[in-house]
């Protein structure tokens, strides 16, 4: 495009003769913008809530876990409601952690046959129990699925627990120290280590969501 532009001083001559000229430029400026895209991710995590209580009854001392979901654990359970047919549980059986011979917490890939770091309290490392725990559940909600009650442990010895897992699957069993069945889950209490003795209840309870 041209522009031209006369002086307000000069005749129709002048303005014939002598002329300004100035070039305009129309500029356009467009930018896009992508929306980005929507990700929907799941993550299996779980959490322990446990309740010390003495034989009177009376609150000891309150704690939780924010727990490692274990590999192996993960793959039996993403078989069996991906693939599984006629599919029925075994377990999962609830058990402590003992202090004895603690080194490391547990890892996702611990299995119930090899956790190296860390060994199950209830018979031969205090404190002891009878079993483990056979967990029911209550229906799932809003991605979550939690115990219908909390499990009891009422120890028979004193000790020191570390924590809680859970085992399931083919082969698991309540028996203490059984290296049969799959590891879901397991951790270390946050507060740190938790003193117990002889009479008093552990009441346990779990939340598992993805």
């Amino acid at each position: 495009m041209r522009l031209i532009l006369y002086g307000a001083d000069e005749d129709n001559n002048q303005r014939s003769n002598k002329m300004e000229k100035v070039n305009v430029l129309d500029l356009v400026s467009a930018s896009l913008e992508r929306k980005a895209d929507w990700v929907e991710e799941a993550f299996a995590k779980g959490e322990y809530v446990a309740e010390c209580y003495d034989k009177d009854g009376k609150l000891k001392w309150r704690d939780t876990i924010k727990n490692v979901v274990c590999t192996l654990g993960k793959n039996v359970a993403l078989d069996a409601f991906l693939a599984g047919s006629s599919y029925t549980v075994v377990g999962p059986y609830m058990g402590l952690i003992s202090s004895v011979d603690y080194t490391g917490v547990p890892v996702v890939g611990d299995t119930m046959a090899s956790h190296g770091t860390w060994k199950e309290a209830g018979i031969t490392n205090a404190p002891t129990y009878t079993t483990r725990k056979t967990c029911a559940w209550a229906a799932a909600g809003s991605g979550a699925k939690a115990l219908s009650a909390a499990l009891a442990f009422v120890f028979t010895g004193n000790g020191t627990v570390k924590g809680c897992f859970l085992c399931f699957g083919t082969g698991a069993v309540a028996t203490v120290d059984s290296t049969a069945g799959y590891l879901l889950s397991a951790g270390v209490f946050t507060g740190g280590d938790k003193v117990v003795v002889a009479t008093d209840t552990l009441n346990v309870s779990y939340t598992f969501s993805m």
